[in-house]
């Protein structure tokens, strides 16, 4: 995004690039102070006072001035989102660099449950800070970019049904207009939202009775959820536990218009639903209203080659359509173009199973960050890579 682009849903919304830094910005209300009541940043170092952030201001002359940062700036501001810019022939390098976890299975900060209940999905934010479903510790965990350690940011409160705990959390997200996460409390069988302001104990139950497993946001700020018992996706309007079949409900099965152990969620500009349906070795495409999917990856049995899925789980999709995919049993990130001109290309992994800087034991959530740099859930390694667009 570029330097004072419409970076929110509220107009007078604008991207101040923050004085110093390099493709970082401050999306904020253009008219809070007058540029007469701002003064100009420490000239050396950028400082400003508490609560302000130098930045450069498109109607104080463009010099970096102290900007005000109100504590309800999410509110003020709710950010659009914001895809990475992935190119028809990006290339990612094939070791992967360790940004979450890799000491090894536990419950220290600096770890993640490991087992056959180890870390499942991850949301990355736009400072490329990581949440991790850390499944078996029962807990959110969060790492900055470059921090060695994580920070507890929703339940590790012991496995419980409690608003403070969580059990068995399989995946996560963040709702950017109310500044909280919103989490699929597997086996509380519900999905609860936990605002990330400093001193927030408990979650609130957003949907209940439901079997989820992946957690989906669109532009329109409609909710999806999978449910792996019922083999379905279903939308849900924040506040409103009613909700809207978009996905599979007709049983178990793999015609076009069922599901067969449904995870992990996209949601395009158009509504479109992608679903990994892990136990069909497909991805599906569920138009809005539609009665039955369109098959868009897999789908030929299970198996290795470049034409078929083996488990699929964590999925992502660019603006050009093109659709990754985390293959649980192949050991691999794939590439799927869509179009007249469909390609399979292995981006990560495919490297046999192991725990080298070039492979997988069972990759699971997958997400890009907004420089369009890959970031999978390495399972059965206790561990989360990155994986750098060169």
């Amino acid at each position: 995004m570029a330097q004072y682009d419409r970076c929110s849903t509220t107009n007078g919304c604008a991207c101040f690039l923050i004085a110093g830094a390099t493709n970082f910005g401050l999306c904020s209300y253009q008219y809070l102070v007058e540029c007469s009541q701002l003064t100009l940043c420490e000239n050396s170092t950028n400082l400003c006072p508490r609560d302000y952030e130098c930045v450069h201001h498109p109607r104080c002359r463009d010099v970096p001035i102290c900007y005000p940062v109100r504590a309800d700036n999410v509110e003020l501001c709710p950010p659009i989102l914001v895809m990475p810019d992935i190119p028809a022939n990006a290339r990612w390098t094939q070791n992967g660099v360790t940004v979450a976890g890799g000491h090894g299975a536990g419950s220290a900060i600096n770890q993640l449950s490991g087992g056959w209940f180890g870390a499942c999905g991850l949301f990355v934010d736009g400072d490329q800070t990581v949440f991790i479903a850390d499944i078996g510790n029962h807990r959110i965990i969060q790492w900055k970019k470059s921090d060695t350690n994580g920070q507890v940011v929703a339940g590790g409160k012991n496995e419980g049904s409690g608003l403070d705990q969580l059990r068995y959390p399989s995946d996560v997200l963040i709702d950017k207009e109310t500044d909280s996460l919103i989490i699929c409390d597997r086996d509380n069988r519900r999905v609860v939202q936990w605002s990330r302001r400093r001193g927030t104990m408990q979650g609130e139950v957003l949907v209940d009775n439901i079997d989820c497993y992946g957690l989906a946001m669109g532009q329109q700020r409609y909710l999806y959820v999978s449910d792996y018992r019922k083999h379905e996706v279903r939308r849900y309007q924040l506040g409103d536990k009613n909700s809207t079949l978009v996905a599979g409900g007709n049983g178990q099965g793999a015609g076009l218009n069922q599901l067969s152990e449904p995870r992990y969620l996209f949601v395009d500009r158009q509504q479109n639903v992608y679903v990994s349906d892990r136990d069909n070795h497909r991805v599906m495409k569920w138009t809005k209203g539609a009665k039955e999917g369109i098959l868009v990856a897999g789908g030929q049995g299970h198996g290795n080659a470049l034409t078929q899925l083996s488990f699929p789980q964590g999925l992502f999709v660019d603006t050009l359509g093109t659709i990754y995919v985390a293959e649980e049993g192949n050991e691999r990130v794939t590439r799927w173009t869509q179009g007249d001109k469909k390609q399979v290309t292995v981006v990560a992994g495919g490297n046999g199973s192991g725990a080298g800087t070039n492979q997988f034991y069972h990759p699971l959530g997958l997400s890009f960050d907004r420089h369009a740099n890959l970031y999978v859930v390495d399972w059965a390694n206790v561990r989360v890579q990155r994986y750098s667009l060169e």
